[in-house]
């Protein structure tokens, strides 16, 4: 792994401190980052220059302009969950050998942001990235509808009772819609719809929530061949609620604690296991 640019690593050390403050002095910036004042001073000129940071003596110091928003503008809210999961969700294939999908709502469809299909021995599929699921039959769309709140779901059943695709056609349907919502509300997941393809395979699905607003969806996918559906659903729908539990922990902190640096917050679970063994083996 090549080691960071240092002149990159020290700006964004600038940057993330002057966010932190409403003003900010030279001295402060000193202080807080540890840079020589020199530096920092060449670097808020270059910041000023490029329009990120303006100098106002009335104010006494240096604040961010509203050009720093252009450095977020790609960024638009799913990427977070799929980061705070991406972690997880490997640590969940490593230990289970069960494939994880992550799924985020987009338009009309579900699509898998993240998946560890590649790394399970046991998944149905090759590679799912990027696959888009329809709602209404696929179990991450399921998961997704039952539990968003009920204008938004309004909306989704508006925009595919329009739908041309066969899987949104029970979008006409309101009494088969309300008992799809209904089963899944009471049983806490989803699982795919048996009318569809592959009928080989079955998914279960879980929310991941914030202040109740659905974030994504997480499933596993596995081999009907292996096992009951009943046993299947005793021995695996736990195990995704609990992670979907674990991944909106991180997310929270992503949301709380952003301001000390992603590296502070979100706990890898791989990594985290190591060090406190290292603690263990130290203590004795």
């Amino acid at each position: 792994m090549s080691l960071p640019v240092e002149s990159v690593r020290r700006t964004f050390a600038l940057l993330e401190e002057l966010n932190r403050q409403r003003i900010s002095s030279v001295r402060h910036l000193h202080e807080a980052t540890g840079l020589p004042k020199s530096t920092i001073v060449r670097l808020l000129e270059t910041l000023r220059a490029l329009g990120y940071v303006t100098n106002d003596p009335r104010q006494g110091g240096y604040q961010v302009t509203s050009g720093v928003r252009s450095l977020s503008a790609g960024f638009h809210g799913d990427p977070l969950v799929v980061e705070a999961a991406r972690p997880w969700a490997i640590e969940f294939s490593r230990q289970f050998k069960l494939p994880i999908g992550v799924a985020v709502f987009d338009q009309r469809t579900m699509v898998v942001r993240y998946s560890t299909a590649l790394d399970s021995p046991m998944s149905p599929f090759h590679a799912t990235v990027n696959t888009k699921l329809r709602v209404l039959t696929r179990a991450m769309g399921r998961a997704y509808v039952a539990f968003c709140p009920a204008e938004e779901r309004k909306y989704i059943m508006d925009v595919l009772a329009a739908s041309s695709h066969p899987e949104d056609q029970v979008a006409r349907c309101p009494d088969e819609v309300r008992e799809i919502i209904a089963r899944v509300r009471r049983n806490g997941f989803a699982e795919r719809s048996p009318t569809v393809e592959p009928k080989s395979s079955n998914t279960f699905s879980v929310p991941i929530l914030l202040d109740g607003t659905v974030l994504a969806t997480i499933g596993i996918s596995y081999f009907c061949s292996s096992m009951p559906k009943a046993k299947a659903v005793s021995s695996y729908v736990p195990l995704i609620m609990e992670l979907a539990r674990k991944i909106e922990s991180s997310v929270r902190a992503l949301n709380t604690n952003f301001a000390d640096g992603p590296s502070h917050v979100l706990e890898n679970p791989t990594a985290s296991r190591a060090g406190k063994a290292r603690a263990t083996r130290a203590a004795s």
